[in-house]
C-alpha cells in the first residue's frame, strides 16, 4: 500500500484538490499525519463511496493506522472532471474493488474487520445496518441518515451489535470544540439564553421545480446501485456526483449537510435532548428539492445549563438579526466569519466549527484558563475510531449518540417539508405519529433494499426531554 497524500502534495494537484482541503474537517495538516500501526494491531477497513468526500476518508482513515484492504464504488472510473476515484485505487492497490457494498459484504467479510460509508445521504442506514449486521465497525458520513427512523434503527443497531461506531461530523473530535464545551458547562457565559447557528450553504442547485431531463447512463456507472433504496427515476445530468444534495429523494439538503457539523457544539454543550417541537420560514422550496434559504426554530425545554430557548437556524446566506453583531461588539463582516453564537446570562460564546473560539460581551476571559478539562482529547475523529476499535475509549460521535443528534437535525427538514410546526410526539410512534409526516418519518424502499434489522431495532424512540 502507498502512503496517504499529504496535503501540500494535495495542493500542489490544483483547485480541485483545494477545494476538497475546504470542505469541514479537511483543512489542518495534522489530519494527514501518518500513524503506522504495527500489522497485528491495524484494523482492516472497506471503504463504500471512495470518490469525492470517499477519497478524503480512505486517506485519513489509512493516516489514522487501518489497512484499507477493500474499496467499493458504483462508478468504475471517475467523472471526466474528478479524479479522486482513480487516485483511491492507485493508493490502495491490494485493495479488492468491488461495485455493490452487498455483493461485498455478503461474499467478501472475511477481507476486513471495519467499513467506511462515504455514500450519498439516501445509502447510508443501509451500507451501514448492513455492515453491523456482519460485525463490522462503522464510520458513517454526517448527516448519520436521510430520515429520523433511519436514525434511531442504526442507534439501537449499534447498542445491539456491540461493534464500535462514529459519525463523520469531524468538528466533535477538535480541541477547540470540546474546549468550547467545557466552556458553556462550566459557566464561563451563565445560563445559555439564546443559540444561532448558520451557513452560507447551499452551494450547489436547490429550490428546484422540475427534475433535470433524462440522459444516457454513462458506461462505468451502475445507476441502479447509485439509487440504492431510493425511489426509481432516470439518470441525468445534475445528480452524481455532487449535485444530489439539492434532490429530497437522496440528500437533506443545506442542513442536514452542515447542521451536523455547526449545530453540534452548543446541543452538545447543553446536553439537549430531543426539541420540543420545530417550526420553519424558507424560500422556494419544492416537492422535488430543498429551499434556498431557510430559517428553522428548534424550542428546547430548561436544563441544566439552559433556560427554556429557541436554537436558531439560518442557512442559504441568511444571519441572525442585526442586533446580534451589536450586541457582541463586532461587525456584521466579522460575524460572518464565524457560525455559531451562544449568548448567556453572563456574556457570549463566538464560535466556528473549524477553528475559533471567543468569550465576548461580558463573560468570564478568566475561564478559558480556568474552567477545568473535563473532556477527552484526541488527534481527530478517524483515530478516535480506530483507536476505540483497538481497545480504547468510545468515540464521542458514536450512533448511540449521533444518531439522537442527527434525528433533532432531520427535524428541521420535517417542519420545511410539512410546512407547519412539528412537536417531537409527532415524530414518536403510536398514536401520536403525524400521517403527514410519515412519508419523510421513513419511505418503503424499492424491492431489494430493505433496511436490514437486529434483534434491538424494536426499541422505542427516544422522549423530547421533559
Amino acid at each position: 500500500m502507498t502512503r496517504p497524500i499529504t496535503r501540500r502534495e494535495l495542493l500542489a494537484r490544483g483547485a480541485l484538490g483545494a477545494a476538497a482541503l475546504a470542505a469541514p474537517g479537511c483543512a489542518t495538516p495534522w489530519l494527514w499525519e501518518e500513524r503506522p500501526l504495527p500489522p497485528g494491531e491495524a484494523p482492516r477497513v472497506a471503504c463504500i463511496g471512495v470518490g469525492m468526500q470517499g477519497w478524503i476518508d480512505s486517506q485519513r482513515i489509512a493516516a489514522a493506522g487501518a489497512r484499507v484492504t477493500a474499496l467499493c464504488d458504483v462508478d468504475a472510473t471517475p467523472p471526466k472532471w474528478v479524479f479522486l476515484l482513480r487516485d483511491v485505487r492507485r493508493a490502495f492497490p491490494d485493495a479488492r474493488f468491488h461495485r455493490d457494498y452487498r455483493e461485498m459484504l455478503a461474499a467478501h467479510a472475511d477481507d476486513f474487520d471495519a467499513v467506511v460509508i462515504s455514500t450519498p445521504d439516501h445509502t447510508h442506514a443501509h451500507a451501514a445496518l448492513l455492515a453491523m449486521q456482519a460485525g463490522k465497525h462503522v464510520f458513517c458520513q454526517k448527516p448519520l441518515t436521510w430520515s429520523i427512523d433511519e436514525a434511531r434503527a442504526l442507534a439501537r443497531a449499534a447498542r445491539a451489535s456491540g461493534v464500535v461506531t462514529q459519525m463523520g461530523n469531524q468538528g466533535h473530535a477538535r480541541d477547540h470544540l470540546r474546549r468550547a464545551v467545557e466552556l458553556v458547562r462550566g459557566g464561563a457565559i451563565g445560563r445559555v439564553q439564546e443559540v444561532h447557528c448558520f451557513t452560507n450553504r447551499p452551494i450547489w442547485p436547490q429550490g428546484l421545480r422540475e427534475r433535470p431531463p433524462a440522459r444516457p447512463v454513462p458506461d462505468d456507472l451502475d445507476w441502479d446501485l447509485w439509487l440504492g433504496p431510493a425511489p426509481e427515476r432516470p439518470y441525468a445530468d445534475g445528480y452524481h456526483p455532487f449535485d444530489w444534495r439539492g434532490f429530497w429523494d437522496f440528500g437533506t439538503g443545506a442542513l442536514g449537510d452542515m447542521g451536523c457539523h455547526i449545530l453540534d457544539m452548543p446541543l452538545f454543550a447543553l446536553d439537549a435532548g430531543a426539541p420540543l417541537a420545530v417550526e420553519a420560514e424558507c424560500e422556494d422550496a419544492t416537492d422535488e428539492s430543498p429551499p434556498t434559504a431557510s430559517t428553522v426554530r428548534y424550542r428546547f425545554a430548561a436544563g441544566a445549563q439552559n433556560d427554556e430557548l429557541d436554537v436558531v437556524w439560518t442557512d442559504g446566506g441568511r444571519l441572525p438579526p442585526e442586533d446580534v453583531h451589536r450586541r457582541l461588539g463586532i461587525s456584521q463582516r466579522r460575524l460572518r466569519a464565524h457560525d455559531c453564537v451562544v449568548f448567556g446570562s453572563e456574556g457570549a460564546l463566538l464560535f466556528d466549527h473549524l477553528e475559533t473560539l471567543e468569550l465576548r460581551a461580558g463573560a468570564r476571559t478568566d475561564a478559558l484558563h480556568d474552567v477545568p478539562t473535563t473532556l477527552p482529547r484526541v488527534v481527530n475523529n478517524a483515530v478516535e475510531w480506530i483507536d476505540a476499535i483497538r481497545g480504547g475509549p468510545p468515540p464521542l460521535s458514536r450512533f448511540e449518540l449521533s444518531g439522537p443528534f442527527t434525528e433533532t437535525v432531520l427535524a428541521g427538514n420535517l417542519a420545511i417539508r410539512a410546512g407547519r410546526r412539528v412537536a417531537w410526539e409527532e415524530t414518536l410512534g403510536g398514536a401520536g405519529r403525524a400521517a403527514d409526516l410519515a412519508p419523510w418519518l421513513a419511505r418503503a424502499p424499492r424491492a431489494g433494499w430493505a433496511l436490514p434489522e437486529l434483534a434491538a431495532d424494536r426499541a422505542p424512540a427516544r422522549a423530547a426531554r421533559a
